[in-house]
């Protein structure tokens, strides 16, 4: 057994504290022909969850959460309990497939066995079908999430494989019950290693969060329901765009993420303002090494979008400057050092603040946008051709949207999520992000003429 780290185990609190959430990620692969049998499907899963330990556990709380929970091999691991075989109703299209989305997200994963499953599809107009693999937050975050989906194909070992050398690790890292009294003890000595470059750094984060931004429809209590639609792009368009005005391929995408939710406050009369909107945007600190490593490694970003910029070019020039002075600030390696000092602290009172603070209308953060790189190479899985690779992510904390951007081959592909009831018109984000391309990609060109 292993504890869960910080994070993880924070994703388990945050679910708990809102019973209209669950936090769920899925990776939706749309595959080309006639899907396999079943079969077929249940030895695929059965060879990569034998080759993969966490795939075959299950996380086990402490009375009263005095300790950090742990993942233990579940002792009726059974794959009947993570293989499901669905249809869509006719014409069994995109808009279907989409709503059949919305209603995965809404479903928690049953903690008495390990948090993940694979949901067939059998049909999906013109000639293909699904896979949706989907798992907890605790489990995964977006970086492991599509190593995992990539263990399910393929010509790959499965993520997360684990040579004896970490296992080796990882048992010396198991705590006994009162472990958490040594490393209170070695809080005071490591403690200040951190804090001097960790409290500069965290002042621009910790600032954001206490000042809420001005008030909006696209922050506020949220229901149980879900919405999902779909953005694409083409990669090498949005480099094109990118090299053309000196910025990355993540200040691009953001750039389009703003011009879609100005749309959506103009068409709903509200007037976007520089202090209309913060959004979040997750920041992998994995090491090269640790892709394949089930859990979470994140830290994040928070900045206010230039929504009330009218022209796509200046408002693509400020989100490049503010991206830059976040990385500059250092503020994503002082959150992972945060988390460092979280883990060697007592886990009671840090998961009670968790479910305190998730318990609060928190009013800071607007929204979340995640971009997540995905495989550059053509994937197949048990023969049949991978089209297209889908992202889907669960919102909370009065976030009523939240966006994921997974790359997929040179496709771009924009998975957005919304609050069934709160947003109606959530395809507004979906046009405002294909016509915020399209005007910077005009404007690059006529620069380049």
């Amino acid at each position: 057994m292993t504890e869960l780290q910080p994070l993880d185990a924070g994703f388990i609190e945050l679910e708990d504290a809102d019973r209209h959430i669950s936090l769920g990620i899925a990776a939706v692969a749309i595959l080309a022909g006639e899907p396999p049998s079943r079969a077929e499907v249940t030895a695929m899963l059965a060879d990569r969850a034998a080759a993969n330990d966490r795939l075959r556990q299950r996380i086990r709380r402490a009375p009263l959460d005095l300790t950090a929970p742990v993942w233990e091999l579940d002792p009726n691991f059974d794959l009947a309990h993570h293989l499901r075989w669905s249809a869509l109703p006719e014409p069994a299209d995109e808009p279907a497939l989409c709503e059949f989305v919305a209603a995965e997200l809404v479903e928690r994963l049953d903690r008495d066995h390990p948090m993940w499953e694979c949901i067939v599809i059998d049909h999906l107009a013109g000639g293909r079908w699904v896979v949706i693999i989907k798992a907890h937050h605790s489990l995964v975050d977006g970086v492991s999430g599509v190593t995992l989906f990539e263990s399910f194909c393929d010509h790959n070992g499965a993520a997360g494989d684990r040579t004896s050398a970490e296992r080796d690790g990882a048992a010396a890292g198991r705590k006994n019950p009162f472990g958490w009294v040594a490393s209170g003890l070695r809080l005071p000595v490591d403690a200040p290693r951190y804090a001097v470059g960790m409290v500069r750094s965290l002042v621009p984060v910790l600032a954001g969060l206490i000042s809420a931004p001005a008030p909006t429809s696209l922050n506020g209590p949220i229901g149980r329901q879900r919405r999902y639609v779909i953005a694409r792009a083409s990669l090498p368009e949005i480099r094109e765009i990118g090299h053309g005005f000196d910025a990355t391929v993540n200040d691009v995408v953001l750039a389009a993420v703003t011009s879609a939710y100005r749309a959506v406050l103009l068409g709903r009369g509200e007037q976007p303002t520089g202090n209309t909107m913060r959004i979040l945007v997750p920041v992998s600190v994995r090491a090269a090494d640790a892709k394949s490593t089930l859990d979470n490694r994140v830290s994040a970003v928070l900045s206010l979008l230039p929504l009330h910029l009218e022209d796509p070019v200046e408002r693509l020039t400020a989100i490049h400057n503010r991206m830059a002075r976040h990385k500059l600030s250092g503020a994503a390696q002082a959150e992972k050092s945060l988390l460092a000092v979280a883990g060697r602290l007592p886990f009671a009172p840090v998961a009670w603040s968790v479910r305190m603070w998730s318990h609060l209308p928190q009013r800071s953060v607007t929204a979340v946008a995640t971009n997540i790189p995905g495989p550059r190479r053509t994937l197949t899985m048990l023969g049949r051709q991978v089209l297209e690779l889908l992202p889907a992510i669960p919102i909370a904390m009065r976030l009523r949207t939240g966006i994921a951007i997974l790359s997929y081959r040179d496709q771009l592909a924009f998975g957005i999520t919304g609050d069934y009831d709160t947003t109606p018109d959530l395809e507004v984000i979906a046009d405002g992000i294909h016509s915020a391309i399209a005007e910077l990609l005009t404007a690059v060109r006529a620069r380049n003429q």
